[in-house]
C-alpha cells in the first residue's frame, strides 16, 4: 500500500483536509484541490511534498487543465471525489435557485469531470479505484436537505452504473463516510454535531479503509467501519 497516488478534491477542511494529512503521514503522495486559495497554499506550505492546486470542480475547464498537468507526472491510483456543498436547511420549495443550482454543479457535475479528466489515464492501465463520497442521505432521506439528498442518491447510481462499465481490474465505490463533525453536519444539526468523531478522528480509520478498496469492491455501496 505505500507509494501510492491519491487524488482527493475538497480538501480545505474537513473529510478531505483530515484525508489529505493522512494519506500524507502514511508516505502517499496527495493530488488535492480546493476553491479556497488561503488553504491550498497553507497546505503546500506545511506540506511541499504534496501537490496542492486551487481549482473549482464544477468548472470543466479548470479540472480539465489540473488533470492534464497532474497527468504529466503519472497517472492516479485512487480518485477520491470529497468536494460537496449542502443546502441551508429549508423545504425544497424554500430553497434559493441560485443554492439549488451549486449542490447540483459541484456534488453531481463536479463528480463527473473529475472522472472525465482522470478515468482515461486509469484505463489504460486497466487499474485503479474511484471512489466517490455518497452520505447517508444518499441511501435515506430528511427533511430540509432535499436537494443534498437528491446529489448524494445521485452518486449511488452513478457510481454503480460506471461500475458495470469498468474492466475488470479497477473499482468504483459509493462511499458513505458516517456522520462526521464537520462544518457540514454543524449546519444541518447545530451544536448536537459535537456528539460525532471529529474528521481527524474518522481519517485514522477511513484512510487504511481506502487504500484496501480494489477490484472486488467494485460497485459495493460501503461505509467507512466506525
Amino acid at each position: 500500500m505505500s507509494g501510492k497516488t491519491i487524488v482527493i478534491t475538497g480538501i480545505s477542511r474537513g473529510l478531505g483536509r483530515a484525508l489529505t494529512e493522512e494519506f500524507l503521514r502514511l508516505g502517499h503522495t496527495v493530488w488535492g484541490v480546493s476553491r479556497d486559495r488561503q488553504a491550498v497554499e497553507a497546505l503546500q506550505k506545511r506540506y511541499p511534498g504534496g501537490r496542492f492546486d486551487v481549482v473549482d470542480v464544477s468548472s470543466w475547464s479548470e479540472v480539465s487543465r489540473w488533470a492534464g498537468e497532474r497527468l504529466a507526472e503519472g497517472t492516479p491510483d485512487i480518485v477520491i471525489n470529497n468536494a460537496a456543498l449542502i443546502n441551508r436547511n429549508a423545504s425544497l420549495w424554500e430553497v434559493p435557485v441560485h443554492e439549488f443550482d451549486q449542490v447540483i454543479d459541484v456534488n453531481l457535475k463536479g463528480v463527473f469531470y473529475v472522472i472525465k479528466a482522470f478515468l482515461p489515464a486509469m484505463l489504460q492501465r486497466r487499474e485503479g479505484v474511484i471512489v466517490n463520497m455518497s452520505s447517508g442521505w444518499g441511501r435515506s432521506t430528511s427533511p430540509q436537505v432535499a436537494p443534498y439528498c437528491a446529489t448524494k442518491w445521485a452518486i449511488e447510481g452513478l457510481t454503480k452504473a460506471l461500475a458495470q462499465e469498468l474492466p475488470s481490474g479497477m473499482a468504483a465505490v459509493p462511499l458513505n463516510p458516517g456522520i462526521i463533525h464537520t462544518d457540514m453536519l454543524e449546519s444541518c444539526f447545530g451544536e448536537a454535531a459535537r456528539n460525532y468523531p471529529s474528521p481527524e478522528t474518522w481519517a485514522k480509520r477511513a484512510a487504511p479503509f481506502l487504500l484496501k478498496l480494489g477490484p472486488q469492491h467494485n460497485g459495493q455501496s460501503l461505509s467507512v467501519p466506525f
